[in-house]
């Protein structure tokens, strides 16, 4: 359990019940008395009430109306805003852009180095450009929500992605892939991989992908992706703050 997952299970085993050692926390959680005690520390440090009994029987207690002084923001969520108001702007539909730039800076420099390095590593595997007139979007569906935090550790990790694909004749087959890039061409969303099965790259529309699974036993090396025998143009995208 990475810390964020594990600190959140914490604070919801203290609302669950009145009191708990560290031990029982440790438990809960399946971690050990240091890190939970390291957790608790850092879960202070958002601002969360938790107060200490003295002693061998001592127990953790969160005071009911404790909340975090500042939201916590997962590396996908800010990267799910700031590629949602890239689209839009690649589209020519965004109306108070600067705004959004300035609150996405704001959020992107309230990000620990750590969290900064990762969003730049999904920044820099995201490309988005115009949809051609003539592609067909009559049968557009809904992404799969499990996307976003599969693509987190595959690109970051550079992981192979197994998934479910269908195709546009409906025909449905299991694809194990490096994912490369991410390219946006609004409305479509597409995740352009290595196909080692047809030695070649293919480019998966995302609204036709559906069981993501990152395999994090093997990883692959980074390659040229040539957008440009493909579609055009290009623009990369940039951060929200550099």
């Amino acid at each position: 359990m990475n810390p964020r997952r594990r600190q959140d299970a914490i604070v919801r085993s203290l609302r669950r019940n009145q009191s708990m050692t560290v031990a029982e926390l440790a438990r809960d959680v399946g971690a050990s008395r240091r890190t939970v005690l390291r957790d608790i520390r850092a879960l202070r440090d958002e601002g969360y009430v938790i107060h200490s009994d003295p002693g061998p029987g001592g127990g953790l207690q969160l005071d009911p109306q404790s909340v975090q002084a500042t939201p916590r923001l997962s590396v996908p969520e800010i990267f799910a805003l700031l590629i949602s108001v890239a689209s839009m702007r690649a589209a020519g539909n965004l109306p108070f852009s600067e705004l959004a730039d300035a609150g996405l800076a704001k959020i992107e420099k309230s990000l620990p180095s750590d969290k900064v390095r990762d969003l730049r590593g999904f920044l820099d595997c995201l490309y988005i450009g115009p949809l051609a007139p003539q592609v067909d979007i009559s049968d557009m569906g809904a992404m799969d929500p499990a996307l976003l935090s599969a693509f987190e550790p595959a690109f970051l990790g550079r992981f192979h992605l197994r998934f479910q694909y269908r195709d546009a004749k409906g025909s449905i087959t299991r694809r194990t892939v490096e994912p490369q890039a991410m390219l946006i061409l609004p409305p479509l969303w597409y995740l352009v991989a290595w196909d080692p099965s047809r030695d070649d790259f293919r480019y998966f529309r995302m609204d036709r992908i559906t069981e993501p699974q990152c395999l994090q036993d093997a990883t692959f090396r980074q390659r040229y992706v040539p957008f440009e025998k493909h579609i055009r143009p290009i623009r990369k995208a940039t951060p929200a703050a550099q």
